[in-house]
């Protein structure tokens, strides 16, 4: 896992965030891959940012809300394998560990593209 820095993006790639999953988060851009989209949505519940999740959620596995626990420390993402997910594929698959204060979460999430854009469907979780 790389380490990051004060001026990284959350999501654990080198760049600033407003220059990462920022400009996602803010709708200046989409996210390209599924990959991104999955890092984008893992720095949204960093920042608890509930809308994009809702917004990058496919509408028909969306919750109606969405309650995030102020009181969560994430720490760290590690992608462990990706499958699709680029400009030339439909769907796609993240397989991510995600850690917090206290643990990990390990996730084999998918995504789907729907109107050009990638959105997460859902995932399960891997032994």
């Amino acid at each position: 896992m790389r380490a990051m820095t004060t001026r990284s993006c959350p999501c654990g790639l080198p760049e600033p965030y407003e220059k990462c999953c920022g400009r996602f988060h803010s709708g200046a851009a989409a996210a390209p891959t599924a990959e991104a989209l999955m890092r984008s949505r893992y720095c949204a519940f960093v920042r608890g940012d509930a809308a994009y999740l809702l917004r990058t959620w496919h509408p028909r596995t969306r919750p109606a809300r969405l309650d995030l626990d102020p009181g969560m420390r994430w720490t760290g993402l590690e992608i462990l394998g990706t499958t699709g997910g680029t400009a030339f594929h439909a769907t796609g698959t993240v397989t991510f560990r995600a850690s917090y204060q206290g643990g990990a979460l390990h996730e084999h999430s998918r995504f789907e593209r729907v109107d050009g854009a990638w959105v997460y469907v859902d995932g399960d979780f891997p032994e």
